[in-house]
């Protein structure tokens, strides 16, 4: 039975900080932003608007000396994510610059068996910018993956999209539903959710 009025998130029930970081303060990890879901099978609801606020994100966050990793799918050759083609390559407006590390996983949390903590424990820092593809999958379980191992994870809902699924029952759950239950998850108890760059003081 669901009632009129929001219930509190678990963030503020237990008293955790919702304050997004100051980007220099933070590190910015870009996930998945690959061609593989601007195109073809894979394609998302509002990824050429996601891609563009990501490029305007990374041009501040290289202007305030933040550190930037990004992570790519490796789902093998022939896949709609193999690294090695063009499809799964990542994005020429968000491309790594030298000195920006690229993390390469094979599954949705970019911790799980990848060198992302490690990158991350050796520059001291907690606070992390989110901002990739999709939002309901990889995004979403790096917040998790993040906040399980005690960092704080902000994700920039612009820079973010997903795609329409259809439910258990064989209703049809469309990407603008499914983009809103998957940051309002990750508001729930993995980390703070702004809804632009421009919310995120330098």
């Amino acid at each position: 039975m669901s009632t009129a009025n929001p219930s509190a998130t678990l963030r503020d029930v237990i008293g955790l900080d919702n304050r997004p970081p100051r980007l220099s303060d933070a590190t910015l990890v870009l996930i998945d932003m690959q061609n593989t879901y601007r195109q073809g099978v894979m394609a998302l609801d509002g990824a050429e608007e996601a891609v563009a606020a990501a490029a305007a994100l990374l041009a501040r966050a290289r202007d305030a000396g933040a550190r930037v990793i990004h992570v790519a799918h490796d789902g093998g050759p022939g896949s709609p994510y193999d690294i090695r083609a063009e499809i799964g390559r990542i994005s020429d407006e968000v491309a790594p610059v030298e000195g920006e590390p690229t993390v390469v996983k094979a599954f949705p949390n970019s911790f799980h068996m990848t060198e992302l903590e490690q990158l991350l424990r050796g520059t001291g820092a907690d606070e992390l910018v989110l901002a990739g593809f999709m939002t309901h999958m990889c995004v979403q379980f790096t917040a998790q993956g993040a906040f399980n191992l005690g960092f704080r994870p902000t994700v920039v809902a612009e820079a973010t999209a997903t795609r329409t699924l259809t439910a258990p029952d064989g209703s049809t759950v469309p990407s603008s539903a499914l983009q809103a239950a998957a940051l309002t998850t990750i508001t729930d108890i993995f980390g703070t959710v702004v809804p632009r760059a421009g919310d995120l003081p330098d």
